[in-house]
């Protein structure tokens, strides 16, 4: 059975009137639009609630399906321990959604089960469910930090996981929007906020859903937006079939964003009542649209994007992606000169003469989807000239960067790589002489600890945090005697 429907949620622990004591009054909109939410979910007797929470267990590249029979909870850590939960898991659907993710070859199940309390953003909206309909059996799933169209792809894992147990089943998509709308509020106020809550909010009362993969990542950073992920693994379940929505409400009076939304399928032979939740069990079955199979739409742009990026690259850039893909094709290293002839483009008169005559310092940067997927460099050359020095580092990218496992070969194709070559370096007596644009930061100690950040990086936009992250990267202490460098670098792409 297809999902019965689904609900964008927020979870702010002072909704709940035992932890706000007085000041959940100033959500009360909030507060009326969720007990509608309870109302929808009671009419249509789930076996099942599937929450999507970013306070679950999160890992950086993994989702997290909570194990076991049940689970406890209470709104102890916001001062009201009389507020409890004991909730019982549907480990047969659970069982489901992980066999699904194992046979794709993805990074989902119940391993590291580090958290297994019930956590703020699971509670909240059970508050509310359980004042209504309490015959139900609960799927908790965290978030991860991998790209949004796996969160997507994860929902499409959920749904075909209800489909095979023909479980009825909902799904509850908890998190807040943005926590900077209001200079008054706990985070202050960023001009991307109220942005990212008006544009989460329109995409999301249209069922826009493929839109959502659409949002820039330093977008959301700056916006400090909380739920996006889960709502994309909602919008995933949904994936090839039209849906209804409908906007409950949105407020922002504490400066964090409360959005709820709820989404019902299109039935193929509904009849008058069969989407009204308070006179039907949901539509038995859906509408398919080829136009809403977001997840192949998306992927098919982004692979014509990226051909059309790899065609217009440079020789430094072509040097660093051939090594890339026969060193994890076949472990073998591109061997310079012979092979950089291949690296000419039929527009082009030569091969720069500098990768073969000159030594520099570069950095391959590899991303995938967004997201960074490893970036080595070195400061000064270490090798025989420039193509080595790029051929050494981008192996090392690739397979060494101790923040990520080892690019795979069903990885290559979605690569985007960008290669830095450093300029000397110069000392410089303050960071008033620095600009994160224009140049890269050298921070180094008496002892040997440098840190280094190249120039330009997406969401790095004050001195200040320039300098913080290089001396991040190199163990060195606020409170140390360091020298500062300033470089800049030619960026290929």
């Amino acid at each position: 059975m297809p999902i019965l429907a689904s609900f964008m949620v927020p979870h702010p622990p002072m909704i709940v009137p035992a932890v706000g004591r007085g000041s959940e009054k100033q959500v009360m909109e909030t507060t009326s639009a969720y007990e509608q939410v309870a109302r929808e979910i009671a009419a249509l007797q789930p076996e099942t609630v599937i929450v999507t929470s970013p306070h679950a267990t999160m890992y950086s590249d993994y989702f997290h399906i909570s194990p076991g029979r049940k689970a406890l909870g209470s709104f102890g850590y916001f001062r009201a321990p009389e507020v409890k939960f004991t909730e019982a898991y549907d480990e047969d659907l659970v069982d489901a959604i992980s066999g699904i993710a194992y046979d794709e070859g993805f990074p989902a199940g119940t391993m590291g089960d580090r958290e297994p309390e019930l956590d703020h953003g699971t509670m909240v909206p059970l508050y509310f469910i359980e004042k209504e309909y309490k015959d139900f059996k609960l799927v908790r799933i965290g978030l991860s930090g991998l790209p949004l169209v796996d969160h997507y792809r994860l929902g499409i894992f959920i749904s075909r996981a209800v489909e095979q147990t023909g479980r009825r089943a909902v799904i509850v998509a908890s998190g807040d929007l943005s926590h900077k709308l209001q200079d008054y509020g706990p985070y202050g106020f960023a001009k991307e906020g109220p942005e990212y809550d008006a544009k989460i909010m329109d995409v999301m009362g249209r069922a826009a859903f493929g839109e959502l993969l659409d949002f820039d990542e330093v977008f959301c950073d700056r916006a400090a937006e909380c739920g996006h992920r889960s709502f994309v693994i909602m919008a995933g379940a949904w994936d090839g079939r039209r849906v209804r929505a409908k906007t409950l409400s949105h407020q922002d009076v504490t400066g964090v964003g409360y959005g709820i939304c709820t989404f019902y399928p299109e039935g193929a032979n509904e009849d008058a009542n069969a989407m009204d939740p308070s006179s039907s069990l949901g539509a038995k079955s859906t509408v398919s649209d080829p136009s809403r199979q977001f997840l192949k739409l998306h992927l098919e742009s982004k692979e014509k994007e990226l051909r059309a990026q790899i065609e217009a690259s440079d020789a430094y850039v072509r040097l660093a992606r051939m090594t890339i893909e026969k060193y994890i094709r076949t472990g073998e290293k591109v061997r310079v000169p012979e092979n950089l002839d291949v690296l000419r483009n039929p527009g082009d008169s030569e091969i720069p003469e500098e990768l073969l005559t000159t030594r520099a310092g570069a950095f391959v940067s590899i991303h995938k989807q967004g997201k960074l997927r490893g970036c080595i460099g070195t400061i000064g050359p270490t090798a025989k000239n420039l193509a080595k020095e790029i051929v050494n580092n981008a192996i090392s990218a690739s397979t060494r960067d101790p923040r990520f496992d080892p690019i795979r070969e069903d990885e290559l194709q979605w690569l985007e790589i960008n290669v830095d070559v450093l300029m000397e370096p110069e000392i410089i007596e303050s960071r008033d002489q620095l600009d994160v644009k224009h140049y890269g930061v050298i921070v180094s100690t008496k002892d040997g600890r440098r840190g280094l950040l190249l120039p330009d990086i997406d969401g790095v936009d004050d001195v200040d945090d320039q300098v913080a992250i290089a001396m991040s990267k190199g163990g060195i202490q606020p409170h140390e005697k360091y020298e500062l460098q300033r470089f800049e670098v030619i960026r290929h792409r």
